[in-house]
């Protein structure tokens, strides 16, 4: 649905003032208004507390996050000690994530627009770009991991396909080529579609990633015996142990630093604040309990057995003798794989282009330029590069924590959640979010502030210490300084954007 404002605002400038303000009685902008980037409408929002859990359903289990949970076995942790610093993390995340949701649920506005509330309407391109250059980079390299998967399937059951695979251009083989392609171009048609297909995709997923790490930990523990063992060599005591679990649980937080930032791209489809809280009860809290048991399980299980540790789930999955059931476990995995790269790492590329050119780009046509960005950076070569992977995306995730710290102060301290959400589409020079020229330059000074910060503690081996809090460190620091230098004393208007809203349905 297209709310007539959305051709309204694109009206051409030369059309006389009067007859401009009929057509377009809200005096929206087009270069900062169309129907992706317009606030939802409170009525027909579809998204439930069983669509917010099912997103964290999937993300939870990532094989990123048992490969940092299973690692966290090679720290000196045992079983117990890292349920409790996931524990730790999740209750954290709990809370930060329905604070951040809570944004999204009363304005209906995607991250880039919710940016304009603190860095101004031509500021907020900063965040917005920051958030998306991480992520499309973040996209490539989970498909190319994804393609790996698929490539060992179609090895399995069609062993001729070797040839395919011996040759090399531009880094992959030919079998490589057509797995990436495959995966890639799915992932392009479903994102087509908008956000309800993801909504529908992740509801899918969710219960299928649910069931086959659930299995997979079962059939571990059957094959050690029916017991595990609880930890894998000397395990930390005393003041270590606990600096070793908030650490962990500071860390698993710290993976979540894009999700708190646009977890707004979600909820602004929510259909209550109490759907944003059941569904982060049960997707975080008691989800990453389950997923802790199922890595306890299967790392202990495992060592018990032969005294290694696996590296992640796939390693399980490898060892399954069956041809059939490892053909149906690798197939999960995959479909997991694409679950957590859709809501992870394209939405936000996708929302962070359409702000950048909304007079031209809409949620398909962002998402596909976004795709063949993911593709044209041939992402095998950046995840194969330590260098890219720490001092540039690692460089670019250590400022999401400032940006998260500056844009929840503004919102909730300085604002307290009143917000003239109309403005956030004007151009006028009177508007709340037009600041200097369009840029809240004390917003901009605080994010430089505390990204130095950030960056120091990301990067220095002397502060490795305090290296698992960087996250909270930064954006804390960013919240301080910002509250420290922002403008006091202003009167803020809390109007809501019903009239201007769209369907929350693309």
């Amino acid at each position: 649905m297209t709310h007539p404002d959305v051709r309204t605002a694109t009206s051409e400038s030369s059309v006389p003032p009067v007859v401009q303000h009929e057509l377009n009685p809200h005096g929206l902008s087009a270069s900062l208004y169309n129907s992706d980037l317009a606030p939802t409408t409170k009525a027909g929002r579809t998204w439930s507390s069983y669509s917010i859990f099912t997103l964290w359903a999937n993300d939870v289990h990532s094989l990123g996050n048992y490969a940092f949970a299973i690692g966290l076995f090679a720290l000196g942790l045992g079983g117990w000690q890292i349920l409790l610093a996931l524990g730790f993390g999740a209750v954290l995340l709990f809370g930060l994530l329905n604070f951040s949701g809570f944004m999204g649920e009363k304005t209906g506005v995607p991250f880039p627009v919710m940016s304009r509330i603190a860095f101004g309407i031509r500021g907020a391109q900063i965040p917005a770009l920051l958030r998306g250059a991480v992520a499309i980079a973040w996209f490539g390299i989970q498909t190319y991991l994804a393609s790996v998967v698929l490539v060992v399937m179609i090895l399995a059951v069609a062993p001729s396909a070797a040839s395919l695979n011996s040759n090399s251009f531009l880094g992959l083989s030919t079998l490589g080529w057509i797995c990436f392609v495959a995966l890639w171009a799915l992932q392009l048609v479903i994102v087509s579609y908008g956000m309800e297909m993801i909504r529908k995709y992740e509801a899918f997923a969710g219960p299928v990633i649910l069931v086959t790490m659930g299995a997979l930990a079962i059939w571990m523990f059957i094959q050690a015996g029916g017991s595990i063992a609880w930890s894998t060599g000397d395990a930390k005591t005393g003041v270590d142990m606990w600096l070793g679990i908030l650490g962990g649980g500071a860390l698993w937080v710290s993976i979540y630093a894009t999700f708190v930032l646009n977890f707004c791209d979600f909820t602004r489809s929510a259909r209550s604040k109490g759907s944003i809280v059941r569904g982060n009860f049960w997707g975080i809290p008691l989800n990453m309990l389950l997923f802790g048991v199922i890595v306890v399980v299967m790392t202990g299980a495992q060592f018990k057995i032969d005294g290694t540790i696996i590296d992640s789930p796939s390693d399980v999955v490898a060892a399954i003798p069956n041809t059939f059931l490892l053909l149906a476990a690798s197939a999960a995995l995959l479909i997991l794989t694409i679950a957590v790269n859709l809501m992870a790492n394209f939405v936000a590329p996708i929302y962070a282009l359409t702000n950048l050119f909304p007079k031209v780009l809409n949620f398909r046509r962002a998402g596909i330029i976004s795709g063949v960005i993911g593709l044209l950076i041939l992402p095998w070569n950046l995840y194969n590069s330590p260098a890219v992977i720490t001092y540039f995306l690692g460089g670019l995730g250590a400022l999401l924590g400032p940006l998260f710290g500056i844009i929840m102060a503004d919102y909730w301290i300085l604002r307290r959640a009143r917000i003239n959400i109309p403005d956030l589409y004007r151009t006028n020079p009177e508007g709340t979010y037009f600041f200097t020229r369009g840029v809240n330059f004390r917003a901009i000074i605080a994010l430089g502030i505390s990204a130095v910060a950030a960056l120091i503690l990301a990067f220095s081996p002397a502060l490795g210490h305090v290296s698992a809090f960087a996250w909270f460190i930064g954006s804390g620091l960013g919240a301080l300084v910002y509250l420290a230098i922002a403008k006091r004393g202003q009167v803020h208007q809390d109007v809501d954007g019903e009239t201007i809203a769209v369907a929350p349905t693309h």
